[in-house]
């Protein structure tokens, strides 16, 4: 591991917006602020806003920075590439920002039920072989809505035809409540400027040319979900290498 990112690791330990809890403290005692983020971390009762598999965080900060009326909270299990949203929102003061670096599978044991108001899912791997995997899943839809309030909100916003086209699949089988549904969101005329938010991954997928496609939905608490059964064409496409990535032009320390 090189000193860099365990400088990050040693400095994710003192930045107060980042909660790093071991899975043996959650069986042993449980997480404290579980149904006590508004009182205890944001000390007010504003919406709280999750974006899963955050990366450097900068969806977190952008919602953050434009919509000062909710809380956000960003969760990775990747503790370096978070601090770079985190060290901006700590030393930046805001308020509004938390960062949570755990397993998404286990975001039922940090939230109580009704907690959370709305969920971003920015660009996740969109796992063509392994269903269980997909965030945007009834595996995981069933976890979202133990924590989501009433008709709670899912933001998906991808790269992937593969994702875009299993998602709207399920949504549409499942019967939810949908605000947005576009394959290609900069040239939808959609005016939302959060949605003009891009993070560093975004911007290499503009870069290549390929579109993106954004889905809001309303995720209904009671009825049993259904998986979509269809073939759905594999993207033709791959990500860059770690190799190919690290030879771009990056943000310098501290920037988003």
């Amino acid at each position: 591991m090189g000193k860099n990112k365990l400088k990050k690791f040693a400095e994710m330990e003192q930045l107060p917006n980042v909660f790093q809890f071991p899975f043996a403290a959650l069986r042993d005692g449980g997480f404290p602020l579980k149904g006590r983020w508004n009182s205890d971390y944001f000390h007010n009762d504003n919406p709280i806003v999750l974006e899963l598999g955050c990366g450097r965080g900068e969806y977190t900060v952008g919602l953050a920075e434009k919509l000062s009326a909710k809380n956000y909270i960003g969760i990775d299990i990747k503790g370096a590439r978070m601090w770079t949203g985190a060290k901006h929102a700590a030393t930046s003061g805001m308020g509004n920002v938390a960062f949570l670096r755990t397993n998404i599978e286990l975001i039922d044991n940090f939230f109580a039920p009704g907690e959370v108001s709305e969920i971003w899912i920015t660009f996740p791997d969109p796992q063509m072989k392994k269903v269980r995997k997909r965030l945007t899943g009834t595996r995981f839809l069933e976890l979202y809505r133990h924590i989501l309030v009433p008709g709670g909100i899912v933001h998906l916003k991808t790269d992937s035809p593969f994702l875009y086209t299993y998602t709207d699949a399920l949504v549409r089988l499942n019967g939810f409540d949908v605000e947005v549904n576009t394959a290609d969101l900069y040239h939808s005329g959609i005016d939302d400027e959060i949605l003009g938010i891009k993070t560093y991954y975004e911007q290499q997928w503009l870069d290549r040319g390929l579109t993106i496609k954004y889905i809001k939905f309303h995720l209904d608490s009671s009825t049993p979900l259904q998986e979509p059964d269809i073939e759905i064409e594999p993207d033709t496409y791959r990500s860059y290498s770690r190799g190919y990535i690290q030879k771009m032009i990056t943000p310098t320390e501290g920037e988003i």
